[in-house]
């Protein structure tokens, strides 16, 4: 880190009235990236130096831990995108760059473990969901968030987490991350205007049944936003009907993590542009461009 008391004497001249000087201090707080931080924080609190002085203090700050989002997802993308949580920590940090993301992993952990102690090698995949349906909203009380359908706390894991409340994508998301650390083998499907999942028929179960459907390798769907209904592919048919949509392949099949994470994205964009922030909705467009190839 560049030497601080340098870094304090940028700092203190970031109220410098003439724009274009400011334009140059700011640039150069920029290059140093987070550890400049606590010391803008640090400025923050302790000068007196007027509202423009701490505007301009809040939006370097945004723009460095912004600039560390975008990079982290980019990263996350182009390194295989394996971890879902993962993906949607980094989406939190946009909204909560100080986030306590150990936290998160130990609700998780917790949550994981009273569905293992559930869990046996005899149970069906059917009895295997009930275990999961059980615990995630009985036991622990999560529920999908009616009332405030398009809040965007409802796609960001730290709130839901914390509320118990969420929309079908992000309760599906937790879902799906619980499942596959326990090796179920549960994977998004990224239906049109829902999110649903899919249970991978990993042991060729189909095989054994008389059944002229197409399966696309999976067993069945289940709900997280309806407390973890299954149904099958006629169900999504039919609902597809109702949205006047051609049924292709890709809505009955299990999709990326990528595209998981894009959804998150898309329905950020929605909430805020509901709510009138259009500096997020750019902000996250722009976050969307580090996931495209």
């Amino acid at each position: 880190m560049a030497q601080q008391k340098e870094i304090k004497a940028l700092i203190h001249l970031i109220d410098d009235p003439d724009e274009q000087i400011f334009n140059q201090i700011r640039e150069k707080i920029l290059s140093i990236g987070n550890e400049v931080i606590p010391l803008l924080e640090e400025a923050w609190e302790n000068q007196n130096l007027g509202v423009l002085y701490q505007s301009r203090i809040e939006d370097i700050i945004h723009k460095i831990q912004f600039d560390a989002v975008y990079h982290n997802l980019y990263q996350w993308a182009n390194s295989g995108s394996q971890d879902l949580l993962e993906g949607a920590l980094i989406i939190n940090r946009y909204q909560y760059p100080d986030l306590d993301e150990e936290d998160i992993k130990n609700k998780i952990s917790a949550i994981r473990q009273d569905v293992w102690i559930e869990l046996n090698n005899s149970l069906t995949a059917f009895e295997v969901i009930r275990v999961v349906n059980y615990i995630l909203f009985d036991l622990h009380g999560f529920t999908g968030n009616k009332k405030n359908y398009h809040s965007p706390q409802n796609s960001y894991l730290s709130t839901v987490l914390e509320s118990k409340k969420g929309n079908p994508l992000s309760l599906a998301i937790l879902y799906c991350i619980i499942s596959q650390q326990l090796e179920i083998p549960i994977y998004g499907v990224n239906l049109p205007s829902h999110f649903v999942l899919a249970y991978k028929d990993n042991n060729n179960v189909l095989d054994f049944l008389d059944t002229d459907q197409e399966d696309n390798g999976v067993l069945f769907y289940v709900n997280p936003f309806s407390r973890g209904t299954i149904f099958n592919r006629t169900e999504i048919e039919q609902f597809l009907d109702q949205l006047k949509l051609e049924p292709k392949s890709n809505f009955f099949e299990p999709c990326s993590n990528i595209e998981i994470v894009k959804r998150i994205l898309a329905n950020l964009v929605y909430s805020y542009e509901k709510l009138g922030y259009p500096e997020k909705v750019n902000e996250l467009k722009e976050l969307k461009s580090a996931l495209e190839p």
